[in-house]
């Protein structure tokens, strides 16, 4: 059952189309129709709010504008079992500093750091704004 906070997935005609958050859901004054305030997490970010009954709160299929429309809540991937006993079994602090325990990936070596050239504050590295 899709809640307030949760993360949709957006289908138009049959096509994933955005994601969104919903952000509030209150009964409407017609019976059994919910308006439904949703934040598009799109650019620039915007909210909506839909007049929708539970059913299609809940994934099934209605129509705007004679349009296929669907949300469907978006479940967070299951970490692996295998993920979960690397980061639960090392409760010591890295070498580095960084704990372990909060989140971190330990000395597993499957971590990668991705660097963005031309940010403020990376030193000898070019801009690409002419500054």
């Amino acid at each position: 059952m899709t809640q307030e906070n949760d993360i949709v997935l957006i289908y138009f005609e049959d096509e994933p189309m955005i994601f969104a958050r919903v952000e509030h859901i209150t009964a409407d004054h017609k019976k059994d129709w919910f308006q439904v305030t949703l934040l598009v997490l799109g650019l620039p970010l915007k909210t909506v709010t839909w007049i929708l009954r539970e059913e299609y709160i809940n994934g099934a299929e209605f129509t705007m504008d004679g349009k296929k429309m669907r949300m469907e809540k978006v479940v967070s991937p299951v970490p692996s079992e295998k993920s979960e006993d690397k980061e639960s079994s090392s409760d010591t602090p890295r070498k580095d500093g960084r704990d372990t325990a909060a989140g971190g990936r330990g000395d597993s070596g499957d971590a990668r750091v991705i660097t963005f050239p031309g940010l403020p504050g990376e030193k000898g590295k070019p801009r690409d704004d002419g500054a």
